[in-house]
């Protein structure tokens, strides 16, 4: 996954695992696009970024939970054609239960987790599979797996990033495009103010730097693998999983209800 000349679109890039990713495509020779709310942070990783690597890096400022600047980040993947990567990390949390929830909050974050990951990645992949290469990442979650009482919203969100991306690998099975989910466990990042739970309570060994789960996702990425999940240590538990869960797939559809429904 190394490059001369392209470009890798990174959103929610201003901090944690984005800007994370910034950092090691543009090592590994990729100019940038980069998209966040925050303008100021992302002019500083620009600057240090440019300063570092040489590479060029252009900074995008848009709110994704908004449909009017969606519209301006699909353009560019529509029509840049130096475009070879897209980073899809751009989410939020609420970790609270669903009775006390707000339904304007649930609405802004299925709207940034759901909504704005799937219009991007229809944005770019006329122009992906017309060029015949490149790649998306959909940052998914450990907790569409690890599903907690307070999860329902957030949990359900990135069930859909997982699901996607396995419907969205099927697809492109013989194109050479690629695409990867990644569930990352807790990551020590600002993603946790004001989600509801405190990083503070977790013990300090399930909390992952940013750093070390980017390098894991894309050291996944580089041996293939269709979902990495950056803490797991063996990759057969993942496969005996998707081996369970195929199990299932010639009894889902049936003429009759099972005998157990039939009294």
């Amino acid at each position: 996954m190394t490059t001369q000349n392209k470009t890798a679109v990174v959103t929610g890039a201003s901090a944690g695992l984005g800007a994370a990713y910034a950092q090691r495509l543009a090592d590994r020779g990729y100019d940038l696009v980069l998209v966040a709310r925050n303008t100021a942070r992302l002019e500083t990783l620009a600057a240090d970024i440019r300063s570092r690597t040489g590479r060029s890096v252009d900074v995008v400022t848009a709110d994704l939970t908004d449909a009017a600047q969606i519209s301006v980040v699909e353009e560019r993947l529509r029509t840049d054609e130096s475009i070879e990567v897209l980073i899809n990390n751009a989410g939020g949390s609420l970790f609270t239960p669903l009775a006390t929830s707000d339904a304007a909050d649930a609405e802004a974050l299925i709207n940034l987790n759901v909504t704005s990951l799937t219009r991007l990645t229809i944005a770019v992949l006329p122009g992906l599979t017309a060029r015949g290469h490149g790649t998306v990442v959909n940052v998914s979650s450990a907790l569409a797996l690890n599903i907690l009482p307070v999860s329902a919203v957030y949990s359900g969100t990135k069930s859909y990033v997982l699901t996607f991306t396995q419907a969205l690998q099927q697809e492109l099975a013989e194109s050479p495009v690629v695409v990867q989910a990644v569930l990352p466990g807790a990551v020590r990042t600002e993603f946790w103010d004001g989600s509801g739970l405190d990083l503070a309570a977790f013990p300090d060994e399930w909390i992952m730097s940013a750093d070390d789960a980017v390098d894991a996702a894309l050291a996944g990425l580089d041996a293939g693998e269709p979902v990495t999940i950056p803490s797991l240590p063996q990759i057969s538990d993942w496969e005996a999983f998707e081996k369970a869960r195929q199990t299932l797939v010639p009894n889902l559809s049936q003429r009759v209800p099972a005998d157990r429904y039939r009294g």
